[in-house]
């Protein structure tokens, strides 16, 4: 049966970790701390309550039986769309106790993404908060497998569509759950990303993924212990938040608290008075902006801090020197993936070195190497490769992408690299044009055709920009169809009409009118000018 859990020496280097053949991640994560004694700590603090390990196996086992009774059957796809809260955890390792496949989405994307997510994926249950419903709403005819909507209810309130709620039908369900009987290697979860071309990819996790990342990043480099209380920024549709708020916690017994509305200077300083975490998870974009808040101080947060974590793009050395300096802890940067489930590269505690991602993660390879494949010498730039045993098992339909990204046990991760010969990890940016802004892919080429859409625009092109904390964010060159026609008042014009067409992230914070592009004599537009423009 799939009643088994994993066996984990986290006191070895990389901490050993046996799984069984016959695994299902939810007891594991979930009912292993009710079997253990541990029922009675609190597993969740979320905007509403606090929820203690018994309360959460029996809310997970009422919504594996909700998602079953909807619609989703063995292997076949929970499509969530989910402000973090107690109802995420439960529908997410539900829905794998129950043997389907959760999908989480970002919460910040558009009506014509989630039409494209809810296709590509085949979900037969989607399961939304009522506060994102609106965009969800007519995206929904756009999927004919689609079985059942089911709204989540939030402190945020919206409408429900008329269709049914989430809690309802958990109600109606027992607070037991038999766990299919699932594998190590089966498929238990989906994680979509972002690509330089194209649409997003669904990459493919296994049962193991999660324990392997919560055992050899979250015990074997952060030290996560039962009495850790973790609040994370990042939020849990991420595969870093995933891992920071749910499956880092849960493994050992711990707290997470999660915040369902976004992650503002005010906002997470108040959680952080709040709920004294001792572990911080953020984004650099983050750091920088509490740092420039002067309200913000060590006084006004947690005093319970051991240390604050870092990913989605590179930390600039002076945000994480201004921060150790204000907040007397350090910020542990590293590198991430969706591909990856989470660190493979990282600082560790008290081996801090600000302006590198780190050293690789014990039970983690990572190569560079030239375009040729031959390997890069320390000092030199060259492509990251990584190897690991989180790694996707591909992206869901996709065969072309999925062999340009995974080669036998090896990961392409598209960044490129320099290894000190003291073996850590510095950043140099990405081998294509994707840019990473506030830790979410962006793709220039989507950018330019949503400016390209506006009558005053001829063509565009969109590059990474650094702003004043050193952070990459989007600036578009834009050519005009009339050049009298630049103002300020134009430029504010686009902002705005691209803010309107993609999630709000990806708009260009600075536009800059130009007469021509520089390009190819093939007629390719010649970004690596712009960049230094």
């Amino acid at each position: 049966m799939s009643g088994e859990w994993a066996e984990i020496d986290a006191r070895a280097t990389p901490p050993r970790v046996s799984i069984p053949r016959a695994y299902n991640a939810a007891v594991d994560f979930v009912d292993r701390h009710v079997a253990q004694g541990r029922g009675a700590r609190i597993a969740i603090r979320d905007d509403t309550s606090s929820y203690d390990y018994a309360e959460l196996a029996a809310r997970t086992a009422r919504a594996g039986h909700a998602v079953r009774s909807a619609g989703a059957g063995l292997e076949q796809r929970v499509m969530m769309c989910m402000l973090d809260s107690i109802d995420f955890v439960a529908v997410f390792f539900g829905a794998i106790k129950a043997g389907a496949v959760p999908v989480p989405v970002n919460t910040l994307l558009t009506t014509a993404d989630y039409a494209h997510l809810l296709r590509d994926s085949r979900a037969r249950v989607l399961v939304v908060s009522d506060a994102l419903y609106g965009k969800l709403e007519p995206a929904l005819a756009a999927a004919p497998l689609l079985q059942k909507v089911l709204i989540a209810r939030t402190v945020q309130g919206g409408p429900d569509g008329g269709h049914e709620h989430l809690e309802s039908r958990m109600a109606k369900s027992p607070d037991t759950l038999e766990p299919a009987a699932t594998t190590a290697d089966d498929v238990a979860f989906w994680l979509y990303s972002s690509g330089s071309t194209g649409p997003p990819k669904g990459a493919m996790h296994l049962h193991a993924s999660l324990t392997y990342t919560a055992a050899l990043f979250g015990q074997g480099v952060l030290g996560v212990r039962e009495d850790d209380v973790v609040f994370s920024a990042a939020k849990l549709f991420f595969a870093y938040g995933l891992g920071n708020a749910m499956s880092f916690p849960l493994q050992v017994g711990a707290t997470a608290v999660l915040m369902a509305e976004r992650p503002t200077p005010a906002s997470v300083m108040r959680t952080l008075a709040k709920h004294r975490p001792t572990i911080f998870y953020g984004v650099p974009t983050l750091f920088a902006a509490l740092l420039a808040d002067p309200a913000t101080s060590a006084e006004r947060g947690s005093d319970a801090l051991r240390f604050c974590v870092s990913a989605g793009e590179a930390l600039p050395r002076h945000v994480g020197e201004k921060w150790r300096a204000r907040f007397g802890v350090d910020i542990l940067d590293g590198i991430r993936s969706t591909e990856m489930l989470h660190m493979f590269i990282a600082n560790r505690p008290g081996e801090v070195r600000y302006g590198s991602s780190g050293k690789p993660v014990p039970g983690y390879d990572a190569r560079l190497q030239a375009e040729d494949g031959t390997p890069v010498p320390d000092g030199q730039e060259g492509a990251l490769w990584v190897r690991g045993p989180s790694a996707a098992i591909g992206y869901w339909n996709n065969r072309e992408r999925s062999l340009g990204t995974f080669h036998g046990p090896w990961t392409k991760t598209g960044d490129q690299y320099v290894r000190e010969a003291a073996g850590y990890y510095t950043y140099v940016g990405r081998s294509d044009d994707m840019l990473k802004v506030s830790g979410q892919w962006v793709s220039p080429f989507e950018v330019e055709q949503a400016l390209g859409a506006h009558d005053a625009v001829l063509e565009a092109a969109v590059v990474g920009h650094t702003d004043e904390d050193g952070l990459v964010k989007p600036k578009a060159f834009v050519v005009l169809k009339r050049a009298a026609d630049a103002s300020p008042e134009l430029a504010s014009e686009l902002k705005s009409f691209v803010k309107d067409r993609l999630a709000p992230f990806k708009y260009p914070r600075w536009i800059e009118f130009v007469a021509d592009l520089p390009k190819t004599a093939t007629g390719k537009i010649q970004r690596f000018k712009l960049r230094r423009s």
